[in-house]
């Protein structure tokens, strides 16, 4: 595995999420997820390391013991950060359109209700974690998980749509200790094109799959 390329530049996000902290959380702590999960891997069968990290992380119980936390912390970490980049960007923000708009409000209620129930359930995480909006492929619908570490929802069986780290990395140099404060900056630059692609994207999964599974 290699570093991801940012999708802009450190900057673009300002003033919600300053540049000081972007360059380090990518280059610095991004990177070394991207290390350990490389020590890892060369731990593990061939078989196994031909896998994408995807599909490693939705079957984490198939990885060996001795390996197994090494890989759903570096594995997730790499995964969930990837992720966490490219649902940001610049003017981003505002509320969502289309079919993950339809499962919000199918599942919360209304978009203002998932705001409140997103803001108010990740401040607390007690030390480092991520608050996810997930994609259940068993309910066919959209639902809040809160996750400690780098552990990813994968490794429940759920898809990942849009999480945000909480670790205190991601935002004491700008923030310190007012965690809400940056959470409620966060939600301005929110990539909902993005969020609805990987939404799409996990609906078309599933539905292919019970289609597969009634002609089988």
């Amino acid at each position: 595995y290699t570093l991801p390329e940012m999708p802009y530049a450190y900057d673009a996000l300002e003033p919600h999420i300053d540049a000081q902290t972007m360059e380090i959380h990518h280059s610095k702590h991004h990177q070394k997820y991207t290390d350990g999960m490389n020590g890892a891997l060369e731990k593990l069968s061939p078989e196994l390391q031909g896998k994408d990290i995807e599909e490693i992380l939705s079957n984490i119980k198939q990885v060996p013991d001795d390996v197994k936390g090494a890989i759903n912390f570096n594995g997730g970490g790499y995964d969930n950060h990837k992720l966490f980049w490219n649902s940001m960007k610049q003017n981003g923000g505002g509320e969502p359109t289309g079919a993950i708009s339809d499962a919000i409000n199918d599942s919360f209620g209304s978009f203002a209700e998932f705001k409140e129930l997103f803001s108010s359930k990740t401040a607390p995480i007690q030390g480092s974690g991520w608050g996810w909006l997930v994609y259940n492929p068993n309910s066919g619908k959209v639902e809040y998980k809160a996750m400690s570490n780098q552990t990813s929802p994968r490794t429940e069986g759920l898809v990942p749509l849009l999480g945000l780290d909480v670790w205190e990395h991601a935002y004491y140099l700008k923030y310190q200790n007012k965690r809400p404060d940056y959470i409620a900056a966060w939600w301005n630059v929110i990539n909902w094109d993005e969020v609805n692609d990987r939404f799409s994207r996990s609906e078309e999964r599933r539905v292919g799959k019970e289609c597969r599974s009634r002609w089988s």
